[in-house]
């Protein structure tokens, strides 16, 4: 899971993600009505295997650990991450990112990415429902990365066509860090 989608789901997170494998276990089972034969049919692997997670024996290896994952972000309020979509399409959302930058402008301005820390940016709902929509369409993170950073373009370089109209395009060359709240 790349940075902009980890950001979608905690933006309304409302608890943390089990982070033991026996936690997510249990958490899974519930949803498989307590069989551990079906819940080992849907990971793939033997109901002995699920057995031993739940006692918290033994890891995963890393293609089971990962739909572990898959399963229990999938299945993980699902209430919660859909009245956060809802609210973040109809108002927005604020975004706080740590990232290099680069842009290509007008003749006599450098285009060199450089590292910005930009806070408190308020990017509309359009936004939000691309990066949902993109995300859903199981966009990579490279292609979720453009259209925030054409976004960051119009909502931070441009300033809504306020300055910077020779800014033409806007990359963002890598994130640090970044955080969405609603």
């Amino acid at each position: 899971m790349g940075e902009i989608d980890e950001g979608l789901e905690r933006a309304g997170r409302t608890r943390p993600i089990p982070q033991s494998t026996a936690a997510r276990m249990r958490f899974l089972l519930k949803g498989a009505k307590g069989s551990t034969r079906q819940l080992a049919q849907e990971l793939g692997v033997s109901q002995r295997t699920v057995q031993r997670w739940l006692k918290g024996q033994g890891t995963p290896k890393p293609a089971a650990a990962k739909k572990v994952e898959q399963q229990v972000r999938s299945k993980w309020q699902p209430r919660v991450k859909d009245r956060t979509r809802k609210a973040a399409e109809k108002n927005g959302f604020t975004l706080h990112i740590s990232g290099a930058f680069g842009f290509t402008s007008s003749a006599g301005s450098t285009d060199d990415p450089r590292d910005r820390v930009l806070e408190n940016l308020k990017m509309p709902g359009s936004v939000a429902q691309a990066l949902y929509e993109l995300r859903d369409a199981g966009a990579t993170e490279a292609e979720q990365e453009e259209l925030l950073a054409d976004a960051l373009r119009e909502h931070y370089f441009k300033d809504n066509g306020h300055r910077a109209r020779g800014v033409s395009k806007v990359e963002l060359n890598s994130v640090n860090w970044m955080d969405i709240e609603l």
